[in-house]
């Protein structure tokens, strides 16, 4: 099942670090390497096993904006599923901006009129921090109506904290099929074995598919620093040829489990009881691999799951 995924803004927003620090594993300090995209790069990224993300980088430069709503306007629109727009929060030509933005929105109007569109104010590190919610609610404001009468969802972003990964995570869970199916199962999964929480990560990019959360906690980007340290941590043992598969961390007041699940996940399972076996819970994520397992193929029939 392919989804095609349209990347645009202009050139210099931060698209193509974006992409690479989220689909290619880079860190956030090596995409100073990486030059202007020229005209569309195609990529096709595999996620969750049959849904493969066929995303469309498509260069800022003017003459080539000028050329998607012109000469290539049917290419570049038709059967689009997702449009994310990039705007650069210091951009000092907020009209132009605007300008295309728009014609993007008439050009999907005319050739997918189903598509889901996402606007991400970035390099927001760049903003003082007592100054980002005032900057991101005015451009999230002037978004909303410039997107009328289509809907638009806004997210602030940047590579050097947790926000990027808070907004594709969110973007890339809107196309995954039976993500309400998934969502029930871990639940389920998480009230039989008496978890605080369950994160779903999906496998090669870390990004946060499903969650399940029965505890308050008071950090709300909890999940997005876990993918960031994880990813982070798994890029500094494939340097060492060494293969990162689980890990434990235990102390007074918790035990989390983060553990392969799926051909496609990893699971993360947070007990406030540190005192439970680290078996019994490593015991309980076996046993439900096989009924994930079959749930993400949205044609299967999943059985029964058995914990102990």
């Amino acid at each position: 099942m392919k989804k095609k995924v349209l990347l645009m803004g202009k050139s210099g927003s931060g698209k193509t670090s974006m992409r690479s620090i989220i689909f290619a594993n880079y860190i956030a300090r090596d995409t100073t390497r990486l030059g202007a995209t020229i005209d569309v790069e195609h990529s096709h990224v595999r996620f969750l096993g049959n849904l493969v993300l066929n995303l469309w980088d498509c260069g800022g430069q003017e003459s080539f904006m000028e050329q998607y709503f012109a000469s290539q306007k049917e290419n570049i629109f038709r059967n689009v599923e997702v449009l994310i727009y990039v705007f650069d929060v210091e951009s000092r030509e907020l009209d132009k901006d605007a300008h295309y933005y728009q014609s993007c929105l008439e050009a999907l109007l005319s050739n997918s009129s189903q598509a889901k569109i996402f606007c991400l104010i970035h390099k927001m590190d760049l903003v003082a921090e007592e100054q980002r919610d005032i900057i991101f609610k005015e451009r999230e404001d002037d978004l909303i109506r410039l997107s009328k009468p289509l809907k638009c969802t806004c997210f602030r972003t940047s590579i050097w904290d947790e926000t990027l990964y808070r907004a594709w995570s969110s973007i890339v869970t809107m196309l995954i099929p039976n993500v309400a199916a998934l969502e029930n199962s871990l639940n389920y999964f998480s009230n039989i074995i008496d978890a605080d929480e369950v994160l779903l990560f999906e496998r090669a990019t870390f990004l946060v598919i499903s969650h399940c959360q029965r505890k308050q906690y008071r950090d709300s980007h909890r999940f997005e620093k876990v993918s960031n340290i994880i990813k982070q941590f798994k890029l500094s043992c494939s340097k060492l040829g060494a293969k990162f598969q689980s890990m434990e961390v235990r102390n007074s007041a918790f035990a989390a489990f983060l553990d392969t699940f799926t051909s496609n996940t990893y699971v993360m399972v947070v007990m406030s009881d540190s005192s439970m076996p680290s078996e019994a819970t490593l015991v309980n994520i076996r046993n439900a691999r096989k009924y994930f397992e079959e749930l993400e193929n949205p044609n299967s029939n999943a059985g029964a799951i058995h914990y102990h």
